[in-house]
C-alpha cells in the first residue's frame, strides 16, 4: 500500500514550464512536482503521493501524521510504500 506522506517544501524552481520542489520528509528529501498545487510556497507543508504534491496542510497536522506513520512503522522504505511483510 502506498501512502500520501506529509513533508515540508524547502525549495521551488521551474523545469520545462512546471513548478518543481524539494520536499523534506524528516529523514530524506525528494523532488516533487507542484502541478496540482501551483501556489505552494517554501515553508509550507504538503501531502506527497507518487511524486506529486496533492494537498496542503498545516504544520501541526503534518508533524502529527508523520509521527503516527513512524510509530506504526508505515514508512519503512523511502518512497512511502510500506512493505507487505
Amino acid at each position: 500500500m502506498c501512502l500520501g506522506v506529509p513533508g515540508k517544501v524547502t525549495d521551488i524552481w521551474e523545469a520545462a514550464g512546471t513548478r518543481m520542489s524539494t520536499v523534506d520528509f524528516g529523514s530524506s528529501t525528494k523532488t516533487v512536482c507542484l502541478a496540482y498545487l501551483p501556489d505552494m510556497e517554501v515553508g509550507e507543508y504538503t501531502i506527497v503521493h507518487a511524486g506529486y504534491a496533492i494537498s496542503r496542510l498545516d504544520e501541526e497536522s503534518a508533524l502529527e501524521t508523520r509521527k503516527m506513520f513512524d510509530d506504526l512503522g508505515l514508512l519503512e522504505d523511502e518512497d512511502g510504500c510500506a512493505s507487505s511483510a
